[in-house]
């Protein structure tokens, strides 16, 4: 809960794939609040409160997730309201001339998007989801300590520059100090 708080308010593309791979941590627990709490919660180096407000939060999420019918995969509607809402800023700062150096990040990661959508059958879904499916893979991959191509790691490195300036962009506008 901590650790989502801070990335959601300094870095909302981290927060996103945070959440995402909380929801496979859940997952991979069953959603059962006692073995996430005695398995999971128990290792963190947290105070007694802290570890009951945790282990609650997940507990919390747990019963979100049943109720959307996402414990076997998809997104809770929570992070899929950032996700949208993330879509609209970025339609926003493509649309203003006031952003040109994020349109140029953009269509220098245009190619990337348009050959993941093409290659992951996700052509209905919002780019910026292809792109952070894009990240959270290669993550994963990388946690089994499998490979990365070149040319995976370069689509990665255009999508992650894009995604970090919609993450300041994000920011800004949130401390007011955006203008579109």
């Amino acid at each position: 809960m901590k650790i989502a708080r801070q990335l959601r308010d300094t870095n909302i593309a981290e927060y996103l794939l945070y959440m995402w791979q909380l929801e496979d941590t859940l997952r991979a627990y069953g959603c059962d609040a006692d073995r996430l709490r005695d398995e999971y919660v128990s290792r963190f180096d947290l105070a007694d409160e802290e570890r009951r407000e945790e282990a609650q939060w997940l507990s919390d999420l747990c019963t979100m997730m049943r109720e959307e019918g996402v414990l076997e995969s998809g997104h809770l509607q929570m992070n899929k309201g950032t996700l949208s809402l993330m879509t609209d800023l970025h339609l926003q700062l493509l649309q203003s001339p006031k952003h040109p150096f994020y349109s140029a990040a953009y269509y220098k990661a245009l190619p990337f998007i348009v050959e993941l959508r093409a290659k992951s059958g996700h052509t209905d879904a919002p780019e910026l989801e292809n792109c952070f499916e894009a990240l959270y893979g290669v993550m994963l991959l990388r946690l089994q300590k499998k490979p990365v191509s070149k040319e995976t790691q370069e689509a990665v490195t255009h999508i992650s520059h894009l995604l970090a300036m919609l993450a300041d962009a994000w920011r800004k506008e949130k401390a007011g100090e955006l203008e579109l």
